[in-house]
């Protein structure tokens, strides 16, 4: 149905990588969703009714919380599709995960309510009104929600929405906990146990999963995660692929919503290329970086000295110094200078996260290698963090 609703009303619907085609996608996902959730409310509560059983009742209301989600979602996709403005220079595209966070805290809640309506009937369980209709109507539900999760895990993947996997992953908790309530049920019919509460307590354990789980997936392009590699080794290849470029460190990339990126990074051109041709080099591949990546994009440019035989050997020993201290960091604009009559070593140093030393003492330990290589050598060393 869905794919049917996509070729009627989203133009170029195959053309995903186009930020309106990606709305188009996230609001018509979340429309249905709010009809599909409102009819399932609509029945399992007068299930939930019939039978008086706190675990139909919890799921129904789910589904009806499920609805409000939906409607977020929509809302975020709307907001995310605002231009840029003056105060947000970057675009919105960040609402769409503020709105997969705010359903992840939705489903959370919910698992919270469930809980506790279902350690109140633990101790002190009711009888239930057991009827056929109402489990049939279960089943119907656990088909639909099935749909929904089939339709939303396609939708997010195709589209690369945070959003549209938190809202499958719901759908796939709530086919488990239908499924779960048809089970209190049919025992209850079949021999008299009612496991009403415990299995509410059981539902409500597998929503508060899907919860932190999709609560994850939002937060963490929020709070500045690392690129995916296939991302940096895309604009790594990009910018190696043009003449005179000899090497690239220093990439940063920003996200600002789903394929919208701030993406600086430091070039090395040889030093004799004028600076015309090096600006010329660097023009061109901002601007391919910008219509690849719908990015903004920054290149700063280092120059590389030719080097001779005797500063590839001093290079040479600096850099098993550097791994003899720290074999994972890694060296780049090194040159060799002279200051008041002495030679002096100019380089960074990347290293990754989480090393055991400070990058005061790492810097402490490079100093007193050179010193030890050679006296009369002085070095400035700036220490990286390894982003990519």
């Amino acid at each position: 149905m869905i794919g049917l609703l996509a070729r009627m009303f989203i133009k170029d619907y195959k053309n995903t990588d186009d930020p309106a085609v990606r709305t188009s996608y996230g609001i018509l996902s979340g429309i249905a969703g709010i009809v599909l959730n409102i009819l399932l409310f609509a029945g399992k509560l007068a299930a939930g009714l019939i039978t008086g059983a706190v675990s139909v009742s919890a799921d129904a209301f789910n589904n009806l919380s499920d609805a409000g989600t939906s409607v977020v979602s929509v809302a975020g996709y709307k907001l995310a599709a605002a231009p840029p403005d003056e105060e947000h220079p970057f675009g919105h595209g960040r609402a769409e995960y503020i709105a997969g966070f705010i359903v992840s805290a939705a489903i959370i809640f919910t698992a919270f309510e469930i809980c506790s309506q279902s350690l109140a009937k633990i101790f002190a369980p009711e009888e239930l009104n057991t009827d056929i209709v109402s489990v049939i109507i279960l089943c119907a539900g656990i088909l639909v929600k099935l749909y929904m999760f089939a339709y939303n895990r396609k939708l997010g993947k195709l589209t690369n929405s945070v959003t549209l996997r938190a809202v499958a992953a719901d759908s796939l908790s709530d086919c488990a906990a239908t499924a779960a309530v048809i089970a209190a049920l049919v025992i209850y019919m079949i021999w008299g146990i009612n496991l009403d509460g415990i299995i509410g307590l059981l539902i409500s354990v597998l929503i508060l999963r899907a919860g932190i789980s999709t609560a994850k997936d939002s937060i963490t392009p929020l709070l500045g995660a690392k690129a995916d590699d296939e991302l940096i080794e895309g604009i790594r290849s990009t910018v190696l692929s043009y003449d005179n470029i000899v090497g690239v460190h220093d990439l940063i990339v920003h996200n600002y919503g789903v394929n919208r990126y701030v993406i600086s990074l430091h070039t090395e051109l040889p030093a004799d290329l004028s600076f015309t041709d090096a600006h010329e080099t660097v023009d061109r591949i901002e601007t391919e970086l910008r219509e690849k990546y719908s990015a903004v994009v920054t290149i700063h440019m280092d120059p590389v000295y030719e080097e001779t035989p005797a500063t590839e050997g001093v290079k040479a020993v600096i850099n098993g110094i550097i791994h003899a201290v720290e074999p994972s960091a890694e060296m780049h604009d090194f040159r060799v200078t002279e200051r008041s009559g002495r030679r002096v070593l100019i380089f960074d140093v990347e290293v990754p996260f989480g090393l055991d030393i400070s990058d005061e003492e790492l810097k402490k330990r490079i100093t007193d290698g050179i010193s030890r290589y050679d006296g009369s050598l002085s070095a400035i060393i700036c220490i990286d963090k390894k982003i990519y």
